[in-house]
């Protein structure tokens, strides 16, 4: 059977792949509406997307070790559809009980599938650190106790938030209405001189697509959930087949890291 199954007349639409060269399963929060167009949209059409979701926050929420067996059971679910990396995609679930609980899903996942697992909020890390950014801005649509956190979490490995934003939104259903230009406004209002750079936090809004301004308005790199775990993914896939790194927003994937 051909790779190729379909292709608009006008060839304006990608070729949909029976057999990508690399497949990527993300478990993430049921209410997340953004995270797999937005995965679509900057991945090469080479590469497969599959989610898994779990009811993980909000009234759902519960510590990562009391969720484990969902964890393992969505895990396999992925592998199940071959996925090559597995990631548990929801950067305050994944920062919420702190590095050490994020490390312990992290080994769940590759106990139970035998692939490539991350987590978000590691990922987040390694972007920050590819930037040089030690000292971000941290701004999301979230409640401030789970902004503070987050601060915590980086603060445990190095990195110390020098301001944040919290919108202090109810949950993801509130969090995809916010208009990309309300978090440019919100980068704008939360700069600082101490700042070194920005942490736009959340898998479930439209922050990716101001990464770019950000960075021009500021000066300062960016870093948001879904840009760093697509970098993240490029960066454990490789090129494709013509050679060529695929791009995406901001400094990060300029960065050579």
């Amino acid at each position: 059977m051909a790779d190729i199954l379909q292709m608009s007349e006008t060839g304006d639409r990608p070729a949909l792949l029976a057999t990508p060269r690399a497949r990527v399963g993300l478990i993430i929060p049921s209410s997340n509406r953004l995270t797999e167009p937005q995965f679509r949209y900057y991945l090469p059409a080479d590469i497969g997307v599959h989610t898994t979701r779990l009811r993980m926050t909000g009234p759902h929420h519960r510590p990562l070790d009391e969720i484990g067996d969902k964890i393992r059971e969505a895990a396999g679910c992925l592998a199940d559809s071959e996925c090559d990396v597995i990631v548990f995609h929801c950067t305050g679930g994944a920062m919420a009980d702190g590095p050490e609980a994020e490390a312990r899903v992290i080994d769940l996942i590759r106990a139970e599938t035998g692939k490539t697992a991350l987590a978000t909020g590691e990922v987040v890390v390694e972007a920050l650190r590819a930037l040089r950014i030690s000292r971000p801005i941290l701004i999301s649509p979230y409640v401030q106790a789970t902004n503070d956190a987050e601060k915590i979490y980086l603060q445990g490995i190095g990195i110390s938030v020098v301001n944040d934003v919290a919108l202090g939104l109810p949950g993801g259903s509130s969090y995809i209405h916010v208009p990309p230009e309300r978090w440019l406004d919100e980068v704008r209002d939360a700069l600082t001189p101490e700042a070194d750079g920005l942490f736009l936090s959340c898998t479930n809004t439209t922050q990716i697509e101001i990464v770019e301004a950000a960075e021009v308005a500021t000066g300062l790199p960016a870093v948001n959930s879904n840009q760093a775990v697509i970098w993240r993914v490029l960066k454990e896939f490789g090129p494709g087949a013509d050679g060529a790194m695929p791009g995406g927003p901001g400094r990060l994937f300029r960065s050579g890291a």
